[in-house]
C-alpha cells in the first residue's frame, strides 16, 4: 500500500482570517458552529461534525500576507438532508446574511445554498437529491 493513499478524510480545515473578530461571531453566532477549544488569541476551533474548523491570523507559522480584500481564498461545503437545505436559506437570511445564490436543484443531483463569510469566502450549504 502506498504511503498517501491511506489518508480518507480532510481532519480539519484551518482559515486564515483578515478579520478574526469578524469571523468568530460568523461561525459563531450566524453558523453556531460549536467551539471546541480558544488555542490563543490567534488561534479558534469549531466543531463541525467529525471535522474541525479552525480560525487563525496570517503570520504566525507561515508569514504570507494575506490576499487582497475581495479576492476569494476558498469554497467550503457543508452537507445538510436535503429539506433542511432550504431551511438553513431562511435560518441565515433571518440573521441579514445575503445568499449569493438561491436555493436551486441542480441537473447532478445537488440541492445547493451560496453566500459568503465576513472575508468574502464562499460557503455552500448542499444535499444529495
Amino acid at each position: 500500500m502506498q504511503a498517501l493513499s491511506q489518508i480518507r478524510q480532510i481532519d480539519y480545515t484551518v482559515v486564515f482570517a483578515r478579520d478574526l473578530e469578524a469571523m468568530r461571531h460568523f461561525y459563531e453566532q450566524v453558523m453556531e458552529f460549536p467551539l471546541l477549544r480558544v488555542l490563543s488569541e490567534r488561534w479558534v476551533e469549531y466543531r463541525v461534525g467529525a471535522t474541525t474548523l479552525a480560525l487563525t491570523v496570517h503570520g504566525g507559522r507561515f508569514d504570507d500576507p494575506p490576499p487582497a480584500r475581495g479576492t476569494l481564498s476558498l469554497q467550503l461545503a457543508f452537507r445538510v438532508p436535503p429539506q433542511a437545505v432550504a431551511e438553513c436559506a431562511a435560518a441565515l437570511e433571518a440573521k441579514g446574511v445575503a445568499l449569493v445564490s438561491p436555493l436551486t436543484d441542480h441537473p447532478w443531483g445537488h440541492r445547493t445554498i451560496f453566500f459568503r463569510d465576513p472575508d468574502g469566502n464562499v460557503l455552500e450549504i448542499y444535499a444529495e437529491i
